[in-house]
């Protein structure tokens, strides 16, 4: 049973490039100077948490977000301030660790790190990597990133990673270390894997229906018991745009959602989104797109079902305006959260 008076919300965005209102594209500077101003939004809200996500490629314009959440946190003081992921697997676990200890001092203990091994791929050969370690390379650093929040002298050797003797790693927090959670896209082994270092699960259901989650969630729990670890609440992230208008709202959607899942589809061999498809992912799969109402009863829906403790909306997906961004993080903090709670009070 959902504990209302416990559930989170939250926003996250890619960085996707801001249109401006004739059409033409930001810049990059521009479009995090936004994200700044709307993470700003979101506090005042009342939104939970804001996650900022790491991309290397041109349509997206934070490839470091812990320095984006850093201007965020400047300018607010309840939001929590997350990644949304810190690919970890072409990252430093040192250099990983110092940022966001650095930001949980800055943020006063909002930091947040989402961790994953990369839906995106330009980070690997960037930083010289090779894709045929994927999966060793996330488990070793996981590995050595555990290790690291203990906060304790470390001594370590690794096939990817530096070798350390004794050495302590800084700065130090001033509280209850990093709130850390594993980003998984759909693996039996990436939920054992998080149950396994007692992190927290965050599921991204970027298409189809919450439903076929159910299985995993069985899983984690069951693994938990086996491995002795404590059941967090689990989170979800998916894809979303809300309008004051159901019309506005869906062809705002369609255009800029399609336009961004196509562009990330010529890399992978994904066939061009048809409007039957978004249609059907609007309806009862994962876009939660509309007005206020409609998304707030689809969320309690998804909510109720994987019995969570948070839902994060993934917002500005395609070339958004800002006026478009802004009014969705409004209704979402002023009508779809409130309603969603009202949602699940009523239904027990």
């Amino acid at each position: 049973m959902v504990d209302v008076d416990k559930l989170q919300f939250g926003l996250e965005t890619f960085g996707d490039i801001v249109s401006a209102e004739d059409g033409t594209l930001l810049t990059a500077g521009q479009s995090i100077r936004q994200i700044v101003k709307e993470g700003e939004l979101a506090d005042k809200l009342g939104v939970d948490v804001i996650g900022v996500g790491e991309h290397h490629r041109p349509d997206y314009s934070v490839s470091s977000p812990e320095i984006v959440l850093g201007a965020i946190a400047s300018v607010t003081k309840q939001i929590k301030l997350a990644t949304a992921v810190t690919v970890l697997s072409s990252d430093d676990p040192v250099r990983v660790y110092e940022r966001f200890a650095t930001l949980e001092g800055l943020s006063g203990g909002r930091a947040q790190v989402m961790l994953g091994r990369g839906s995106f791929t330009e980070s690997f050969p960037l930083f010289g990597y090779d894709l045929t370690d994927y999966d060793d390379l996330f488990n070793e650093k996981l590995e050595m990133y555990s290790q690291l929040i203990k906060e304790k002298p470390i001594t370590w050797h690794g096939k990817f990673t530096q070798s350390l003797k004794d050495q302590d790693v800084y700065p130090k927090t001033d509280y209850d270390g990093i709130e850390t959670y594993i980003g998984i896209g759909g693996s039996p082994e990436s939920i054992i894997r998080t149950v396994k270092y007692g992190y927290k699960v965050i599921l991204a259901i970027i298409g189809g229906q919450a439903d076929r989650f159910v299985p995993y969630l069985d899983l984690y729990k069951k693994a938990a018991g086996q491995f002795g670890m404590p059941v967090y609440p689990v989170a979800v992230h998916s894809h979303g745009f809300i309008a004051d208008d159901e019309d506005e709202a869906v062809e705002v959607a369609w255009k800029n959602i399609k336009a961004n899942f196509d562009r990330i589809g010529l890399t992978r061999g994904w066939a061009p989104m048809s409007r039957e498809q978004f249609d059907g992912e609007t309806k009862v799969g994962s876009f939660y797109v509309g007005n206020p109402e409609h998304v707030a009863q689809r969320m309690a829906r998804t909510i109720k079902l994987l019995d969570l403790g948070r839902f994060d909306l993934v917002y500005g997906a395609g070339n958004q305006t800002a006026a478009q961004r802004e009014r969705m993080i409004e209704l979402y903090g002023t009508k779809v959260i409130p309603r969603v709670k009202e949602i699940l009070t009523e239904e027990g």
